[in-house]
């Protein structure tokens, strides 16, 4: 697993609930080490619910392993780091150069080219994408993505993968945002368009989304689960691929981003959460506009 952050941690923790090895890794083995550490203790928050037995978390924690090598024992090496497409391209290619021959390469994108990403390697038959939702443990969609020259057998394993982890699986086309965030990103880049505008509040407008389109999270307290960051590249790369202007990021999007309001990772997004992820309130800054706007 190249990548011991939020999604590579939750890919690694189910493939090792599964009964699969798996190498945990980053830019350092003391950032791998600490994304270990974050999976083993959701796994104890699991067993002190009894969501998950005692024997069961010693196995995950067994098959669990940070490294800052070990590449060239992989079989399948799934990248899971930030959406930023020359950093991926450069992890893909030196992946390719330890793999073994036989090893699959797979990329957690949720809008990048997989056809691109595969253009770097020696292989480009035996990558593909694997675009796990978040939170892992939880959502059970995995959407497949299918390069260009992505062959049928690549296809298949990585099919019996999610499966055998219990996902459920999609297949899409090489197309910018992939089948979920084609759809999901406008939406929820439109609704920070409405909260810029004053259309309604924070709260209004996550709750008109759930009781009014039934969906179970509203647009900005998903915004700030994904990461405005990685929403914000989303839409980058959908404006850029498409050409399109429907596409394009809002001012109050970009601005979040830069000053580093990005969601539950940072503490502060459109709502304010506890170092638990725990939300304790709508955005202090959001409260203070409406103040004004009084």
């Amino acid at each position: 697993m190249l990548g011991a952050g939020q999604m590579g941690g939750g890919i690694a923790q189910v493939c090792a609930s599964a009964g699969y090895r798996v190498l945990l890794s980053d830019i350092s083995l003391e950032r791998a080490t600490a994304g270990r550490a974050k999976v083993l203790d959701f796994v104890r928050r699991l067993v002190q619910k009894n969501e998950l037995s005692a024997e069961t978390a010693t196995q995950i924690e067994g098959r669990l392993e940070a490294t800052d090598s070990g590449l060239a024992e992989a079989d399948l090496i799934i990248e899971a780091a930030t959406e930023n497409v020359e950093l991926k391209l450069k992890l893909l290619k030196n992946a390719d150069a330890l793999a073994q021959r036989h090893a699959i390469l797979a990329s957690n994108t949720s809008s990048i080219s997989i056809t691109r990403l595969a253009s770097v390697t020696a292989r480009p038959a035996s990558v593909v994408g694997l675009h796990f939702m978040n939170p892992v443990p939880l959502m059970k969609l995995v959407e497949i993505v299918r390069g260009l020259e992505t062959s049928e057998g690549t296809l298949a394993s990585v099919r019996a993968l999610c499966q055998r982890i219990g996902k459920e699986v999609i297949v899409s086309r090489d197309h910018p945002g992939f089948v979920v965030n084609r759809m999901l990103v406008p939406l929820v880049n439109e609704a920070i368009f409405a909260l810029q505008e004053d259309l309604a509040s924070v709260e209004d407008i996550d709750r008109g989304a759930r009781l009014g389109l039934n969906h179970p999270m509203g647009p900005l307290e998903l915004a700030d689960l994904i990461g405005l960051d990685t929403v914000l590249a989303i839409t980058e790369v959908l404006q850029a691929e498409f050409g399109d202007n429907k596409y394009r990021a809002s001012t109050l999007l970009r601005n979040m981003v830069a000053a580093g309001r990005l969601g539950r990772k940072s503490r502060r997004g459109f709502y304010d959460y506890d170092e638990r992820g725990k939300r304790i309130g709508p955005n202090t800054l959001f409260a203070e506009s409406a103040r004004v706007a009084e």
